[in-house]
């Protein structure tokens, strides 16, 4: 029997040591790792090399639940298929193995769970938005409204050959609003 690690991170911007330092103190002898990978997306790279190269009486580990599947349905279905090809399957936060009946049960319950804990954060994060919006606010980045002064000496720059990269220096501003800023002087002059 080979312990398989899976670790997945969300976005590009996380880091999965923490997963993987723990799945391979647990013994794993190989940590496969989705990096950018949102666990309701059902293409999965390096899940899908793992169940690849799994075999029966092997085990399939993860860190915690919601790294296999983000939803009841998912987990549990990914659970079948793998208890009906031999493999066991382990999630070390909860402490649950399929080994037995027992561990299949409580598979069941904690997914449940994880479920309705994501399902009452996005009603929270639904109604707080809604709650702001009656107050007149919105999420997101300010709009703001650029510098009459700033769009009308771009414009002038740009004219005497000076690139975006420079007028940038030159008027304080990031490149993408020195673009921003042409397209408004452009679009003047086509009026």
């Amino acid at each position: 029997m080979a312990s398989l690690g899976y670790a997945r991170v969300s976005t590009l911007e996380q880091n999965a040591d923490l997963q993987i330092h723990a799945l391979e103190s647990a013994g794993c002898l190989r940590v496969y790792t989705d990096h950018g990978v949102s666990g309701t997306k059902a293409k999965r790279p390096e899940l899908e090399r793992l169940l690849d190269n799994a075999r029966a009486g092997d085990e399939l580990v993860v860190w915690k639940l919601d790294r296999l599947g983000r939803n009841t349905r998912q987990l549990l279905d990914l659970v079948d298929s793998l208890e009906s090809q031999g493999i066991y399957f382990r999630s070390l936060t909860e402490g649950i193995t399929t080994t037995g009946p027992m561990g299949k049960a409580m598979l069941t319950v904690m997914s449940a769970f994880a479920q309705l804990e994501r399902d009452q954060l996005a009603e929270r994060t639904r109604a707080g938005l809604a709650a702001a919006a009656a107050r007149g606010r919105k999420g997101g980045r300010p709009t703001v409204t650029p510098d009459s002064e700033k769009v009308r000496q771009a414009g002038q720059y740009r004219h005497a050959g000076i690139t975006p990269p420079e007028i940038s220096k030159l008027l304080g501003v990031s490149r993408a609003t020195v673009y921003r800023y042409l397209a408004l002087v452009t679009d003047e002059a086509n009026e």
